[in-house]
């Protein structure tokens, strides 16, 4: 493995906000003792998942928003919807754990890469525009602009775009370096890491924020969910209906997530004495459509691991263990393990694979750096976070799942995977200390 040529990017702070924990301790109790955050919905009477089974954060509320997470935010509370509040919460403690002095850091150096998904107005917000553009239950398009779309709220637009999670953290901060947006659902984590790593290598920064946030926790995205894709319906347990490659599984819990990485130069975080979670080696990216229009999840898991490992330039025999996407469904845990095979080759049922989805369910953009973080806190304790609800090995994705307990190990490496239901996949290479 050769660093060398390159300048190396090392991972200085964390802000987590997840079902299992907010702030890194809470996510790391949780993650080592294989505490759930499935459960019966607190923060919703009414959504398309089934029985109202999801992983949200229900600590995460108007009070708590009000009072702690965003209390020097509060002013801007009314152009966030709840993924831009997750989101900027997240970069607040990111920002507190790498304990950055940003009055002595060039504010010219210091960017911002951010996932989110596409953000959705829920149903009460759309109400009075909608049926003032109606006659009776009849929706009349011709109507919208002059009778719907003046019954919005003024700043009803900029409350769902999902740039302005960057663009909030970039004034709250004073970053005024490159700043981007991605918008690819799950793959998005990934994607955002290698863009902000390559920001830092090519000399345009030399402190970024790499972050996302999403959820999937919603009315309308639910429903969405509901009609797309594969959602867990049993056992009645619900902590133990995200089941990743179970041969029991009966699909995906929905829920929602946001994480902050601070990523730095490896001179720069040296010379203020930075602590540090780990470094980003390499990442990869592909999307693969057959000529008939459906995805080759397979392929485009295949393309993006193998990019992942040239760019980072290490061998298969280096990876300690993968991350898994590990979705719980069917189909798709199955294509995640051929694409494991097909790198890996006999290697594939030997090293060990975390699914951290069983413990906070699908996030949509957040999932990537929420579960890379989870390998980066468990290997701090010399140990792979184990899968929960693991019990019965499925003969079409028979891969050696850490489950029960932690598992201890001396390798620090890890492969990320994750990939969307529309053929678009990615990975990351990245070493823990």
């Amino acid at each position: 493995m050769n660093t060398e040529s390159k300048r190396q990017i090392l991972i200085t702070g964390m802000g987590i906000l997840s079902p299992i924990g907010i702030g890194v301790q809470a996510f790391q109790d949780s993650l080592m003792s294989g505490k759930s955050g499935v459960k019966k919905s607190e923060l919703y009477s009414h959504l398309a998942a089934p029985d109202t089974c999801v992983a949200e954060i229900s600590d995460f509320n108007d009070s708590t928003i009000k009072k702690e997470y965003l209390k020097q935010q509060r002013r801007s509370l009314k152009v966030m919807c709840r993924e831009i509040q997750m989101g900027v919460a997240s970069a607040n403690l990111a920002l507190n754990d790498a304990a950055l002095d940003l009055e002595n850091l060039d504010s010219e150096r210091f960017g911002i890469e951010f996932g989110a998904n596409l953000m959705l107005s829920p149903p009460a917000v759309l109400f009075g525009a909608c049926m003032a553009a109606s006659e009776g239950t009849e929706f009349q398009f011709q109507r919208w602009g002059n009778d719907g779309l003046a019954k919005m709220e003024p700043l009803w637009l900029l409350k769902y775009l999902p740039n302005m999670p960057a663009c909030h953290i970039g004034i709250i901060f004073d970053a005024r370096g490159p700043s981007n947006s991605i918008t690819h659902a799950e793959a998005s984590g990934n994607l955002v890491l290698g863009e902000a790593q390559r920001v830092i290598e090519r000399g345009w920064a030399d402190v970024m924020i790499a972050g996302v946030t999403g959820t999937r926790v919603h009315e309308v995205k639910s429903i969405h969910a509901k009609f797309w894709d594969q959602l867990a319906d049993s056992p009645a347990e619900f902590e133990k209906r995200s089941r990743p490659f179970d041969k029991a599984r009966t699909g995906q819990v929905l829920g929602e997530a946001a994480c902050s990485l601070l990523l730095e130069e490896k001179t720069h975080a040296e010379q203020r004495g930075a602590k540090v979670w780990g470094e980003v080696l390499g990442t990869g990216a592909s999307c693969v459509v057959k000529r008939d229009g459906s995805v080759d999840t397979k392929t485009a898991i295949s393309n993006a691991i193998k990019l992942a490992l040239k760019r980072a330039d290490v061998e298969v025999g280096d990876i300690g263990h993968i991350n898994a996407h590990g979705l719980g469904e069917q189909e798709i845990d199955v294509q995640e393990y051929l694409a494991i095979q097909d790198i890996f080759g006999d290697k594939a049922s030997e090293i060990p694979v975390t699914a951290l989805k069983s413990y906070f369910g699908n996030s949509g953009s957040a999932c990537g750096i929420v579960e890379a973080s989870g390998s980066l806190v468990g290997l701090k304790q010399g140990v792979i976070p184990a899968t929960l609800n693991y019990e019965n090995v499925d003969p079409d994705c028979p891969l050696n799942v850490v489950r029960n307990e932690p598992l201890a190990t001396d390798n620090k490496l890890f492969l990320k995977i994750s990939t969307t239901t529309f053929g678009q996949a990615s990975a990351s290479v990245i070493c823990g200390v």
